[in-house]
């Protein structure tokens, strides 16, 4: 249950696929980004023994996962380059609050809704690809299941440290201020954005 307050219409990805040199690089560094995010988990919180090796395992998965694209790309004749990265993220995290334990919670929340909205995304970009590119199809349809376990992971992982009831109030929160960072993204290529 991914638990998103809003739906991505299929026209999105009918559009990105237009776009797919693009939007390959981007996830190659979007894997990068959450392995990335769960290691700076680890050494902001260590006194929160029960994240430590959950975010170790998910850490190792996103690199695994990025190493997958980056074979793709190759297999493309893409290069990996640096990207401009999307305001999407940044415009998301304004909605953590600047003490503890709330921004802990916040954080891991925000990193929740990244993982959903990726997974939703994905899973429409490897139905729009069927008949395109059917490896890739398969790249996004294989990484749609890891993203819903990321998604729960981090909700569970905050119920561990924060009262499930606060978490699943502040969730709803988070996910309604995350629809609206979607509503209002460029219209430019994407995971996070609109087309």
């Amino acid at each position: 249950m991914l638990r998103l307050a809003s739906e991505t219409e299929v026209r999105w990805a009918e559009a990105s696929v237009d776009d797919l040199p693009y939007l390959l690089v981007e996830q190659a560094h979007l894997e990068k980004k959450a392995a990335a995010a769960a290691i700076a988990f680890m050494f902001r919180y260590p006194d929160h023994l029960v994240l430590q090796e959950p975010l170790s395992e998910l850490a190792r998965e996103e690199l695994e996962h990025f190493e997958l694209v980056l074979a793709a790309m190759r297999a493309r004749g893409i290069e990996f380059v640096r990207q401009r990265p999307s305001t999407y993220a940044q415009r998301l995290l304004e909605i953590v609050r600047p003490t503890e334990p709330e921004k802990l919670l916040d954080q891991m929340l925000c990193n929740a809704a990244v993982e959903a909205r990726s997974c939703e995304r994905m899973m429409l970009l490897s139905r729009a690809l069927r008949g395109i590119d059917d490896e890739l199809a398969d790249l996004y349809h294989g990484l749609v299941g890891s993203e819903a376990r990321h998604h729960e992971l981090y909700v569970d992982l905050a119920k561990r440290i924060v009262d499930p009831a606060e978490v699943e109030q502040r969730l709803q929160s988070v996910m309604q201020h995350e629809a609206e960072v979607v509503a209002t993204a460029p219209s430019s290529p994407g995971l996070h954005n609109q087309r």
